[in-house]
């Protein structure tokens, strides 16, 4: 098995396989299916191995909306300044160089999905950033910042929102792109638009997700 830690990016097209999201087919990645071996790997397994859950290699609802919206509408991207936070495979960040956005940079914590970034990114020619580590407190340097599916555990929530409101009320459009889950704040959000996403049993606990995209405003009140 190639040592994800000696090479990445090898350890990334050996364990998935090129593919196109359900709702994102223009956008090509390297994604989990259940012929890859990522897929198949047992949860011991990925620990033995020293890697954590591969959430680098699906293409989760907020994302794929996200994206979607970009692409449809390039508009609101084209000639600014964007952040994908919490990245996972890049798509969202993928979305937005290829609409147009003067600068896109995505943020990420897990090594390997900084790696697999820069090969999705390679994959469909688009340029792409990447910054790795917990850039929460990092000063703004953005005009847009994209945060998709960010709110699935409360401690996660805690850490990134303030910084999030931050970033918006020094004058920077904040988009959340929530599927329904439980720790979305429940107010100080403004809804852009609305997408029923394809998921899969293994990954979701339905067949399809309802994602809102809000964009997110600098205080808890409207």
């Amino acid at each position: 098995m190639t040592d994800p830690a000696k090479d990445p990016a090898a350890f990334i097209r050996a364990q998935t396989a090129p593919g196109h999201a359900v709702l994102v087919p223009e956008i090509a990645l390297y994604l989990a299916s259940e012929i890859t071996p990522i897929w198949q790997a047992s949860e011991a397994w990925l620990g033995a191995q020293g890697i954590e859950p591969p959430f680098w290699a699906f293409a989760w609802p907020g994302s794929q909306a996200m994206a979607r919206l970009i692409l449809d509408e390039p508009g609101r991207v084209a000639g600014r300044r964007v952040l994908d936070f919490a990245a996972g495979c890049g798509l969202a960040a993928i979305a937005a160089a290829c609409a147009g956005a003067a600068s896109v940079e995505a943020a990420e914590i897990d090594p390997l999905a900084i790696a697999a970034i820069a090969v999705n990114a390679a994959l469909n020619g688009a340029t792409v950033a990447t910054l790795a580590g917990d850039v929460v407190g990092t000063a703004g340097r953005w005009d847009l910042i994209l945060a998709g599916d960010v709110c699935y555990e409360a401690p996660m929530t805690a850490h990134i929102l303030p910084w999030l409101r931050g970033l918006a009320a020094a004058g920077a459009e904040v988009w959340i792109a929530d599927p329904g889950r439980a720790y979305l704040p429940q107010d100080g959000l403004s809804p852009i638009a609305r997408y029923d996403v394809p998921t899969t049993r293994e990954l979701e606990d339905r067949e399809h997700r309802r994602v809102t995209i809000a964009r997110l405003l600098e205080s808890g009140m409207r």
